[in-house]
């Protein structure tokens, strides 16, 4: 249960996800980015992906993240991190929030 009193907006309210024209259940473009992921990472961002509402927010613990994906706590803390030093999703305890996929820098 969520407390009444939890900042429900999002941590980046500008950077809220679009579904786009070529939307599948995740932006396709992730496919480029999964080989930089750990397998951690992929499978926290895909367990986010189905924890979402529609503007990409979710309020899952680690702790019970961890206990859905058979993982250690810690395991999902760090692939926390990392996606967030990645750009993927952005983090204010207790929010998670799924950012849009922006396209490499050229």
């Amino acid at each position: 249960m969520i407390p009444k009193d939890v900042d429900r907006q999002p941590v980046f309210p500008d950077r809220v996800r679009t579904i786009p024209e070529h939307f599948a259940w995740a932006d396709h473009r992730l496919r480029d980015r999964l080989g930089r992921l750990t397998l951690e990472e992929t499978a926290l961002l895909f367990f986010l992906h189905l924890a979402a509402d529609k503007s990409g927010c979710s309020f899952w613990s680690d702790g019970t993240i961890a206990k859905r994906l058979n993982l250690p706590a810690g395991v999902v803390t760090e692939a926390r991190i990392g996606l967030v030093r990645k750009g993927l999703v952005a983090y204010r305890f207790p929010l998670f929030q799924i950012l849009p996929v922006e396209e490499p820098s050229r």
